[in-house]
């Protein structure tokens, strides 16, 4: 053979790989609006940028698969995102259903080890059928295909993860949604630990995929999913936004954004949120949004554990994770879903150097039977360990009410590295009128009796009090926040680390 000829074979192989499960596969999800697993890749990253490794990889294990395999069912390499290099993995629906196989294992493994070694964030955009069968069947395919790499799923939050559930994700491919730090989901996506079919066969009994995986189980129920979209562009966009609020590895600040015109003044509008009185619910994401920089708000998990939002956002230019009571819901009492996803959160800002803004307004924790089964007391401890060993800077600012162990919880009691109080703001052991009914349970007590036991219990509750046993560092009008919290970033930035925390939280686990 001729130099052409062999470089003719070459450009050959390649082409064949890039067609992925052939044109007529490809033409039926672009009919049904699903982009693949290249052009999801091609949206995603800067125009030029893409370095694939393993094109000519396929099927190692039966023969007969090695022509129906192009890149072995995942396409995975290196790109670069507003200029920033990132490791991805995506799933080829149309080659085997994505399914994993000890080739396409070993691609998984080599962008994970390089992009966690170099110091840049890892996406995958998950859409598999799980393990592919009969690679993994019988003693050979389980000691050939499991247990190759012993840290395929461990994260020590070297580097920030996304991923994205864009179709079906069964098997590893649901793996790596759970042990990433943003995950959005795309609405007709699945994402459980096997099909349906297999559960159906499993438990005896018909089960329907979205029942088992779908949507609203992960966004409502399950918290494992931070955001909800419903087109694939939508996930892309989300992912890259996410990005630009992370520093590219543990061991850099996160990047600096520029202030949008009109943010120094929104803090004028809280009061005409905030209720004047303290049993009034608001949406505290309107708050929020009058303190960070105009538009930089960036929710994770909206609809599940409501009685707290959290997301990261700028504030004067600097990212920032705001940790917020929410009275809309439960009055803004915390609950097991609520702490949940605050330690989550927590830890995930603690491990990439991003500091934290605690905005309070709770009357403790949501009590009773069903707390309880959900073992809220070890939740509780979960949320108050995390708020403890975190190193990057914490701020709080007490709103309104706040109460009991909930005060700790939230920054109270030297929990922040600074605590501020609006004058609005109620601090106690309890609220009043509930411990009046505690002190008189099971009593003969007429009302006027009641009345001046709550008197006593509401006496030196206000801010000024905690201020003038400097309990707190100042009461501030809440027009001021923004600038304050601004200045205490100064104050209190890591200048002997160069802005990185000690990262005691890197190996906590993503979901528990």
């Amino acid at each position: 053979m001729s130099f052409d000829d062999i470089l003719e074979d070459l450009k050959k192989r390649e082409d064949k790989a890039r067609l992925m499960g052939g044109p007529d596969r490809l033409a039926k999800r672009n009919t049904r609006g699903i982009m693949n697993a290249r052009s999801r890749i091609d949206a995603f990253i800067d125009p030029g940028s893409w370095i694939e490794t393993g094109l000519l990889a396929v099927s190692s294990l039966v023969p007969e698969d090695q022509n129906k395999t192009p890149a072995d069912g995942k396409v995975a390499g290196f790109g670069k995102v507003s200029g920033r290099q990132v490791g991805v993995v995506s799933n080829d629906f149309t080659t085997k259903g994505a399914s994993s196989s000890a080739t396409n294992m070993k691609k998984i493994g080599h962008v994970k080890r390089v992009a966690t070694e170099r110091g840049f964030p890892l996406v995958f955009f998950g859409e598999s059928s799980g393990a592919r069968m009969p690679d993994n069947m019988g003693a050979k395919g389980m000691g050939v295909n499991l247990g190759h790499d012993p840290q395929q799923y461990v994260r020590n939050r070297e580097t920030p993860w996304a991923s994205a559930a864009l179709g079906q994700c069964y098997g590893s491919s649901a793996w790596y949604n759970c042990l990433a730090d943003f995950t959005v989901m795309r609405k007709g996506a699945i994402m459980a630990v096997a099909s349906s079919g297999l559960a159906s066969y499993a438990i005896g009994q018909k089960v329907e995929a979205e029942d088992l995986g779908g949507w609203k189980l992960h966004e409502r129920i399950t918290g494992l999913v931070d955001r909800v979209v419903e087109t694939d562009e939508e996930a892309i966009s989300e992912i890259q936004r996410f990005l630009s609020y992370m520093p590219s590895h543990c061991k850099e600040p996160p990047p600096l954004a520029s202030i949008p015109a009109g943010s120094e003044t929104l803090g004028e509008n809280i009061l005409d949120i905030l209720p004047v009185s303290r049993t009034r619910g608001y949406d505290v994401r309107k708050i929020i949004k009058c303190i960070a920089d105009i538009d930089s708000f960036f929710e994770f998990k909206p609809q599940f554990g409501k009685t707290i939002s959290v997301g990261l956002a700028r504030l004067g230019g600097k990212t920032v994770g705001f940790l917020a009571s929410n009275p809309i819901a439960k009055a803004g009492a915390l609950d097991v879903a609520g702490c949940e996803k605050a330690t989550r959160f927590t830890v995930m800002c603690d491990s990439f150097n991003i500091p934290i803004i605690l905005l309070v307004d709770t009357p403790g924790f949501v009590i009773g039977i069903q707390g309880e089964k959900e073992k809220a007391p070890g939740k509780i401890m979960n949320f108050m360990q995390a708020l403890q060993m975190c190193t990057v800077p914490k701020f709080s600012v007490i709103m309104r009410k706040t109460y009991g162990q909930a005060y700790l919880n939230m920054g109270g009691g030297r929990n922040s590295d600074d605590v501020v109080a609006w004058p609005t703001a109620e601090i106690s052991f309890m609220d009043p009128h509930f411990a009046t009914e505690i002190v008189t349970w099971g009593q003969q007590t007429n009302e006027d009796v009641k009345s001046d036991i709550r008197t006593q219990m509401e006496k030196d509750n206000s801010a000024y009090g905690l201020a003038e046993i400097y309990g707190i560092q100042a009461v501030i009008s809440p027009a001021e926040t923004r600038r304050y919290l601004i200045d205490q970033l100064d104050i209190h930035q890591l200048r002997y680390s160069d802005g990185i925390g000690e990262h005691r939280m890197s190996a906590w686990p993503t979901t528990y």
